[in-house]
């Protein structure tokens, strides 16, 4: 009877090896993503407006610079943002009013500075647009002059 267990017990350690091999070697992968440079955004944005509104050469290239400068506007302020965030958040877990109010503040201001910076690039984008296609871009969900923009990068306003 004991010769049997324990061929029972071998046989069931032999036969559970193989499964603790595959979870001792799983391992988990992350997907990776890389998010697009400024200058993709840029051309994926022109491409879309492109189809959308039926660009013209000339017109191509002035978005190309007006939404390049807009993206080389903001680029600075989301690494501020980033930053002024992470200082709030230390403020908060530390109970420093004062600090909260200067990064609040910040963060306001930064907000605003984005925001300007969608507007003016919205204005000149909207004024180089024949009247139908000026028609067509306002009717746009998330576009048109009344926007100012924020729907464009990813995840939305500040992101």
């Amino acid at each position: 009877m004991k010769k049997l267990s324990l061929s029972a017990a071998v046989l069931a350690a032999a036969s559970m090896m193989p499964v603790a091999g595959l979870f001792a070697q799983s391992t988990v992968t992350t997907p990776t993503h890389t998010p697009p440079t400024p200058a993709q955004r840029v051309a994926n944005q022109v491409s879309r407006l492109t189809t959308l509104l039926t660009l013209t050469s000339a017109q191509q290239a002035q978005a190309t610079t007006i939404f390049t400068t807009e993206q080389t506007a903001i680029s600075g302020l989301w690494s501020s943002m980033k930053t002024a965030h992470t200082a709030l958040k230390t403020a908060i877990e530390a109970n420093d009013v004062a600090t909260i109010g200067t990064e609040s503040a910040q963060i306001g201001s930064l907000t605003g500075q984005e925001v300007q910076a969608h507007a003016v690039a919205d204005a000149a984008f909207y004024a180089l647009l024949t009247p139908e296609q000026q028609t067509k871009y306002a009717s746009l969900p998330h576009g048109g002059p009344d926007s100012f923009g924020m729907h464009r990068g990813p995840g939305g306003p500040g992101l």
